[in-house]
Parts: structure tokens; sequence; C-alpha cells
């Protein structure tokens, strides 16, 4: 599902689906597939460890250890690491690689940092470019780099013409702050894949899966007309709850997303009543309309976080939300260690 841009894209988008297609629709969000791919010895391996948290993928300072490839389940769908690209594009390695990305939704291409770009690294990236899928370029073992950092990074932004995500996948430098996000960016579903199959990286997934629908859900809520964006609304927060079941492991239909949303914030029709009565006040009223639509949304998402996570109970559910709202409402908009759901 892409993102929708704008209040037209969002209910052209959210009018057309009903509860089921609401279910498929996250459902395939959970099946989005991530693919390794980088010359020999970039740190393919090493990297693919680090996000799984295990020792999968063979790692050997001998150029070329991995001969084949090393696909590993990760709950719904495959991380694969790829064996090298050479310049040698017509070997059966470079076959191998190449059509592991066949079926790839996002494309992170792993460069040495301290070998610098070369010219096969470029012809490699402008490759993959040419398949129409996101491709993420990760400059890794930036911890042999040392302070001239920026400037090699830099001319790596140059040579291939676009941004670079430094990382030390030993280290495990950036790979949390940077990279993940830059993934989630390129592809907005693979928030729900990475949330539920990585984790550690469950957090970051989380608030960016809460982040896009607040935004979203600010769009909704300024609709001039009265009442119209009720229905958006629930959708774009039914949306929400799916997405986060789905990442912490939880069975859930659409239309047990609804009730749970009835059962967090209570009183669905005075809550969106008030809201929509701040519309009659044009330009202002639409502007608070939305806000209260975004704030009520991220707090919606935060509790559900909670609930999935620590199992709480309907009670504790429709307090730990007026909590967050509450808190919310005094200016903290901070994500704290209370309501954070890693």
């Amino acid at each position: 599902m892409v993102l929708p841009t704008s209040l037209r894209d969002a209910r052209n988008l959210l009018e057309s689906l009903d509860l089921r297609q609401i279910e498929s629709a996250v459902a395939q969000e959970a099946r989005a597939q991530l693919v390794i791919v980088g010359p020999v010895n970039s740190g393919k391996s090493t990297l693919f460890n680090q996000l799984k948290g295990q020792k999968l993928s063979p790692v050997s300072a001998v150029p070329g250890t991995t001969t084949d490839l090393v696909e590993e389940r990760f709950g719904p769908f495959w991380l694969v690491d790829t064996p090298g690209l050479d310049e040698a594009y017509g070997s059966e390695r470079a076959r191998k690689a190449l059509a592991a990305l066949d079926h790839a939704d996002v494309i992170v291409l792993v460069l040495d940092a301290a070998a610098g770009v070369r010219q096969s690294d470029v012809k490699l990236y402008q490759d993959v470019r040419t398949l129409g899928i996101p491709v993420i370029v990760a400059l890794n073992k930036i911890d042999l780099i040392g302070r001239d950092l920026k400037a090699v990074q830099r001319h790596a932004e140059e040579q291939l013409g676009t941004p670079v995500v430094p990382i030390s996948a030993k280290k495990g430098t950036n790979i949390a702050v940077q990279l993940i996000p830059a993934i989630i960016d390129a592809h907005p579903r693979m928030a729900v894949t990475i949330g539920r199959a990585l984790p550690r990286f469950r957090a970051v997934a989380v608030r960016r899966i809460i982040r896009e629908s607040a935004l979203l859900a600010a769009l909704v809520g300024a609709e001039p007309i009265p009442v119209l964006g009720i229905p958006l609304l629930i959708g774009v927060q039914v949306r929400l709850l799916l997405r986060l079941a789905v990442i912490y492991g939880q069975d859930m239909s659409a239309a047990r997303a609804r009730e749970l949303l009835s059962a967090i914030a209570g009183g669905v029709a005075i809550r969106y009543g008030a809201q929509e009565l701040a519309k009659v006040i044009p330009g202002p009223g639409w502007l608070i309309a939305g806000l209260a639509a975004a704030s009520g949304t991220t707090a919606l998402g935060y509790a559900a976080a909670a609930f999935f996570d620590r199992k709480l109970s309907p009670q504790q559910l429709r307090q730990y939300y007026r909590r967050i709202r509450w808190r919310r409402r005094r200016g903290d908009m901070a994500l704290t260690e209370e309501h954070d759901p890693a």
C-alpha cells in the first residue's frame, strides 16, 4: 500500500477499502522482502548477522567467502545475503546475486568505505537502479575511516549521485538510527516487516508507523466539511491497530480492531463529534481538528503498542490511553519510557 500524500488520496484510498481489504493490505505489508547485495568483502554478511542478531551467514576476512545465497526466514519474509558481485557480471556468482533481486521490495547495496567507491560499484548501483526497486546505499566499515568520514561520504555521494548511509555493520553503528529509518522511508510497508521480524528494531518501526498514521490522520481531520472525515479517520486508526497487531504477532481482524478502537477511546461519537465541532470555524477550526486527530491517533498508537506488548486488560488499556492523551495536552510531546513500545 502506497502512503497517501494528500487528503484526496487518503479519501480515495480509504473509501475504496472495506474491512477485508484493509486486512489484506496489512497482510501484504508483512510479506515485504529485503535483499542485501554488494561487492566482494564489503561486509554484507556482517550486516546480515547484525540485523538478525545471530551468526547465520559465514563471515571471514577472505574475500568472497559467501559462495551461495544465504536465506533465513524472518517470520513473514526472507532476508537474503547474496554472494558478492565483482566486475565479472557474467559469472555464476553474479547471476545468483542478481536473481535474488527479482522479488525484492527494498535493496540494500553495501559498499566498503575503506576501499572507496570504485567504477564497478557505480556500475552496480546503476544496474540495480534500473530494476525500479528502492535502493538504499550503506557505506560500511566507517569504523576504519576515522576523521576522514565526512570527506569519504561526500565523495561516495558524488560518485553515485545519491545519498548514502554511513554504517559499521561490525559495531552496529547507525543501523537503528539511520539505516532502518532509511529503509522504511524508501518503502513504508517495510515498517511492519521489520517490526515483526526484527524485534531489536521494533521500537523504531512502531514509532514510524504511529507517526505515519498521525500525519495521515491530521490530513483527514483537517477535512473542512464536518462529519465527512469521521469514517476516513476510523479507517486510518483501524489500519494502525492492524499494523501494530501484526508487528507484535497478534491475530486480529479489522472488525476486532474497530471494537478495540472503541474500547480504547470510549464514547466514539462524543470524541469524534467534539473534534468535528471545531470545523465550524473556518481556517483555525480546521487546523485544530487536524491537530486533535493527529494527537488522538498518536496516543492511540502508543496505547495499542503497550496493549499488544504487555498484554494489558481493556481497563488498563483505557487508563493508559487517557494518561497519554493527558500528557500530550500538557505539551509533553516526547516519547517517554513509560509508553515506549520497545
